[in-house]
Formats: C-alpha cells, sequence, structure tokens
C-alpha cells in the first residue's frame, strides 16, 4: 500500500519549507510530491525538485476543484501505476484550496484501492491567523478538513495570539492534535498522532472554486531588483499572496510577498527541474482587498518600466 499525507494551509503558512522537513523523516523511502498551484505559473515545483522524490506539478486551478481533479486523479493513478509505486505520496495543496473533498475522491471504489490516505496536515500562519480566518472561506475548510494542526510561525506572534488561534482550531474539531512550531519544523512522533481520518467524516462532493478569492498575472519587464521592491511595496499589503521569478540586471530573483511582506531572493534553476515562466507574478487576493487599483494606482510611478496586467 502507498500511504498519502495531504499539505493544506493557506498562502504563506510554510507548506513547502514544512514539506522539506517531512521529507527528510524518510530517507530510504520511494517518495513522491503532488504540487498545487492555483496560478499559471508554478513556482513550488522548481522549489522542490532538489527533493528525492518523483514530482507531478498541477496548476491553474485547485485539485478539488472540478476544472482540475480529473488531472490530479491521472497524476496519482501514474503514480500509482509505476514499476516501483512510491512508498508514501505527499500532496502540496494550493493555499486557495478547499480540500473537504479529498475522502470523496480518494475513496473511489476500485480506483485507489492501493492507496492508504494517512490524513491532512494544515498549516497556519500565526502572524496572520485572524486576517485570513475572517476574510477567506478557505482557511476554514482546511482547518475543517485536518487531521493535524501546525501552528507555524510562532516565532512572529505574540502569546496571545497563539493563545487564541489554538482555542479556534481546538474548538472546531475538539481532540484533535495541534502543535506549535516555526520554520516548519515537526517531530515525527506528530505523524503518528493522526488516527483514522478517512472514517472521521462523511463524504464530501466535488465542488467549485470559491468566488471570493481572485486571481491575476503580472508581466514585468525593465525593472532592477530596487524598483521591482519598491513596485511590490506599494500594493502587496493589498493581496494575500505574489509569487513569481523573474529575470532582473542582477539575475534571477524570487519573489515572494505575504501580504506585506515583499522578499526578493536570488534564484537558481536546478539543471533537472522544470524552467518556471520568467517575469511573471501570480497575484492572488480576496474580496474587500483593493489589489487591482492599488497595482493601477503604482504603474505610473514607475516610468520606462512595463507591467502588464493578464486577467
Amino acid at each position: 500500500m502507498t500511504k498519502l499525507y495531504l499539505i493544506t494551509g493557506f498562502l504563506g503558512s510554510g507548506k513547502t519549507t514544512f514539506l522539506h522537513n517531512l521529507v527528510r523523516l524518510f530517507p530510504s523511502r520511494r517518495l513522491a510530491i503532488v504540487v498545487n498551484e492555483f496560478g499559471k505559473v508554478g513556482v513550488d515545483g522548481v522549489l522542490l525538485s532538489d527533493l528525492r522524490a518523483k514530482l507531478v506539478e498541477i496548476n491553474n486551478g485547485s485539485i478539488f476543484c472540478s476544472c482540475r481533479v480529473e488531472q490530479f486523479e491521472d497524476g496519482l493513478a501514474s503514480l500509482l501505476a509505476l514499476a516501483e509505486p512510491p512508498e508514501l505520496i505527499f500532496v502540496e495543496a494550493s493555499g486557495l484550496s478547499d480540500p473537504t473533498a479529498v475522502r470523496s475522491i480518494l475513496t473511489q471504489s476500485g480506483k485507489f484501492d492501493s492507496l492508504d490516505y494517512a490524513g491532512a496536515i494544515c498549516l497556519i500562519d500565526a502572524a496572520r491567523f485572524q486576517k485570513v480566518y475572517q476574510t477567506a472561506r478557505v482557511c476554514r475548510m482546511q482547518l475543517a478538513v485536518a487531521d493535524l494542526v501546525l501552528i507555524n510561525k510562532c516565532d512572529l506572534a505574540e502569546p496571545r495570539q497563539l493563545s487564541e488561534i489554538r482555542a479556534a482550531a481546538e474548538a472546531q474539531k475538539p481532540g484533535r492534535p495541534v502543535h506549535e512550531t516555526s520554520f516548519g519544523r515537526l517531530e515525527p512522533d506528530w505523524l503518528e498522532e493522526m488516527a483514522c481520518p478517512l472514517s472521521a467524516d462523511g463524504p464530501a462532493e466535488i465542488h467549485t472554486r470559491d468566488i471570493t478569492l481572485q486571481k491575476l498575472t503580472l508581466h514585468l519587464s525593465d525593472f532592477d531588483l530596487a524598483s521591482v521592491e519598491a513596485f511590490l511595496k506599494i500594493f502587496a499589503g493589498d493581496t494575500y499572496r505574489v509569487k513569481g521569478v523573474l529575470s532582473l540586471p542582477e539575475g534571477l530573483y524570487l519573489a515572494d510577498c505575504v501580504g506585506p511582506l515583499v522578499e526578493l531572493r536570488p534564484f537558481a534553476i536546478q539543471e533537472t527541474s522544470p524552467a518556471p515562466e520568467l517575469d511573471c507574478l501570480t497575484v492572488l487576493f480576496g474580496n474587500g482587498l483593493p489589489a487591482k487599483k492599488s497595482i493601477r494606482a503604482a504603474i505610473p510611478l514607475f516610468p520606462g518600466r512595463s507591467v502588464s496586467i493578464i486577467q
């Protein structure tokens, strides 16, 4: 049997870093990773390409949405059909995914009989939890199906915040294990606390996307490192997440913004990984966040640079 873990968590909660730590717990096992990103431009797959695992990427929609569920099922089927199928599959769902359909997908009669669903691990960004919990419905859905909750980035939160987050997580599903951590670290025995996930909840139906969540793509040209940082800082606070790889005069840089926190760091393309689409940023936001207005207001402030907004 192949064991499958689902990794969920809203945008910027630290899923990719956590997955690196999780994989290290299984140094001698055959592994596969399914990476799901909501935008057309996939970045996480490139960031995970250094791991010793078979990689399947599904972009431009949620794997639990009717628009991408067939691709998700085909990806799982292809992994299970390998001459030496993986012993463990880790599925990193999009931060915008509503995973309440996971049990009905994986327990379809006769479809994934060799798959053992081990449960869902939900990461919470301790510093931003209250904002996203109140404004993004999928945040609640991710918590609802979780069999293990990890309150991540505790080093950035006050004790009062951590207490409130723990209370909210435990109130939604009493008895579920909840742990606090930073930098995506986990203890091996936390996985052992996840028990009988398939029988815990009733069936869920495959759904359509949450229309309150919106995305657009920005194509940038003629920016340098300083100007692109200044550009991002103007509107990043009006988004959930901005992410992409930019080709700048200083070299390749990964732009990774979580709310108002703008990070630009050098990026190296691995020879064994698919090359990312350059100079495209996926912008994710929701109702009540004036991302489009802020971006349009920022563009005229950078004459000589080009920004195209692609819906």
